[in-house]
């Protein structure tokens, strides 16, 4: 797979139900992303991935999968996504659909007709009996991983309504194959793998001591790659350049390797980066590893610094001050204009490395997080099952705003969107800021027209001051000062910069490219 479009592709993550909406429902729709896909192309992105869209009770909106073979009819059906991925291609953009095989919903027929005492239904899934839960096991999402069906307890790693398969049964296997090959079949350039590493539980069930152990040890079991390697045959089978991306959280570097040997994934998320604080050394340090170790292994390093489930770069840059909740999704006090320059800079830097890189929504236009939802209006169920200690991930899902001002901010004609934007999202609407002169958005097209003739494997640049991360790669050279003070650099007129600094400096708080 040598010399293929996703090794350097640069590919934009679209949480379709905040994207666009035409039917006024306030809920996006396939229609609305078909016809921004001029949009996606102006900005220079060579595709797109897609959160899961399939038929869907909304337990966790649309990863709890109740028909992996269809589209959520509130989306359009299959007939919008038939346009969509033909509109797509004809305007050279890649198409990836997101796959859930960990769990899926507890309205998927097998899990009903387990529910209803189909014992070959019940092998599919993780049942146990007894008057008590079989292990300590906690939901990622807060709570218990086990609820009570009838006399036995089931497992769901997430919500109660995200029943966990049982991947050592052969049936779920073979299920998952013929998923991938509908889609495949239908067209679709490649597949985003949900949690990747825990679709195996330990056998045993053994308790663990705390959270954090179990979703190290319960789950990443060996079993898993043996499925990974047959994936990655099927989409090799089709001699259409396809590719698969693991969303794969495990302890260390080394462990992440394990699933990018050449005939397992292409490409898996390198997430140390998207953990790190604004510090150039955590920078450096993760940027060398992922270099040293994943790229060592013959793959593609998959940079990314947001998602829909992390907090926006901008507010986790720009925290001052920090009271509670998970490093992706802290609360705190959050300085704005500090995170915005951040952001910035950090993009920049981002989009100078070897490998490729995945974009989310609304980050080209610097949203910050919305931190200041109602509680009545959260839809996570982590908001919930935390017992309201964690914000959860609606503040990064709130529906983009198109315009300054009117309904919605351009997203709907509805002024009701399914989760409230707030009074000052018109201040970072997307529209006002195309054209004109050092806007974020421009800043974005700009290095990504850039980035398409970068090339050569990075070379790092010695620095006399430690807040400083430099390196080159071919003739272009990328600074970025994380400290409050300029940086002298011998290299002139900047190619482009995140923040103004004047010939041979580089502003505090920025990243600059140049020519060398």
């Amino acid at each position: 797979m040598n010399g293929s479009w996703w090794q350097d592709a640069v590919v934009y993550q679209v949480y379709l139900r905040s994207f666009a909406d035409t039917d006024g429902d306030g809920v996006g729709d396939l229609e609305g992303l078909r016809l921004r896909l001029g949009y996606l192309r102006d900005l220079g992105v060579d595709g797109l991935w897609l959160n899961p869209i399939y038929p869907s009770p909304g337990a966790d909106h649309g990863y709890d999968v109740s028909d992996y073979t269809d589209i959520d009819a509130r989306y359009g059906g299959l007939p919008a996504f038939d346009r969509l991925l033909a509109d797509a291609h004809a305007r050279d953009l890649r198409v990836l659909m997101d796959l859930v095989p960990n769990h899926c919903s507890a309205a998927h027929p097998w899990f009903q007709a387990a529910l209803a005492g189909d014992p070959a239904a019940r092998e599919r899934f993780i049942f146990r009996p007894g008057d008590r839960p079989p292990n300590n096991w906690r939901s990622a999402f807060g709570g218990p991983a086990w609820s009570k069906a009838g006399d036995e307890w089931y497992l769901h790693s997430f919500d109660a309504g995200q029943p966990d398969f049982n991947w050592r049964n052969p049936e779920v296997a073979a299920y998952f194959e013929e998923v991938l090959r509908f889609w495949f079949d239908r067209g679709v350039d490649g597949i985003r793998i949900d949690v990747a590493h825990m679709m195996f539980k330990h056998a045993d069930l053994p308790d663990w001591p705390d959270h954090a152990e179990y979703n190290i040890l319960a789950q990443n079991q060996p079993e898993v790659h043996d499925v990974l390697r047959r994936w990655r045959k099927i989409a090799d089978g089709y001699g259409r350049d396809l590719t698969l991306v693991g969303e794969v959280w495990v302890p260390t570097i080394d462990d992440l390797a394990l699933y990018l040997r050449p005939d397992e994934l292409p490409q898996a998320f390198y997430f140390d980066l998207l953990l790190c604080p604004w510090d150039a050394a955590r920078f450096r340090t993760s940027i060398g590893g992922g270099l040293e170790q994943i790229a060592a292994t013959g793959a593609t390093l998959t940079w990314t610094l947001a998602n829909h489930d992390v907090h926006r770069t901008v507010s986790r840059y720009g925290l001052v001050s920090y009271t509670d909740g998970p490093p992706t999704r802290p609360r705190g006090t959050v300085d704005v204009a500090l995170g915005v320059r951040r952001a910035r800079a950090a993009m920049m830097l981002l989009l100078a490395l070897p490998g490729s890189v995945y974009l989310y929504q609304g980050e080209e236009a610097g949203l910050p997080e919305v931190l200041d939802l109602p509680d009545e209006a959260r839809q996570d169920p982590t908001w919930l099952r935390s017992g309201t200690a964690d914000y959860g991930r609606d503040g990064c899902r709130v529906p983009l705003p198109w315009t300054a001002s009117g309904p919605s901010f351009g997203f709907s004609s509805s002024e009701r969107t399914w989760l409230p934007q707030p009074d000052w999202f018109g201040e970072f609407a997307i529209e006002p800021q195309i054209g004109r002169p050092g806007s974020t958005w421009e800043l974005h097209r700009r290095a990504l027209e850039i980035r398409r003739g970068i090339g050569g494997p990075l070379e790092w640049i010695p620095a006399d001051r430690r807040d400083v991360v430099a390196f080159r790669r071919g003739d272009l050279a990328s600074v970025t000062v994380f400290g409050d003070e300029p940086y002298a650099v011998p290299w002139g007129e900047p190619l482009l910069a995140s923040a103004d600094a004047g010939p041979g400096t580089v502003a505090p708080s920025s990243t600059a490219w140049f020519r060398v």
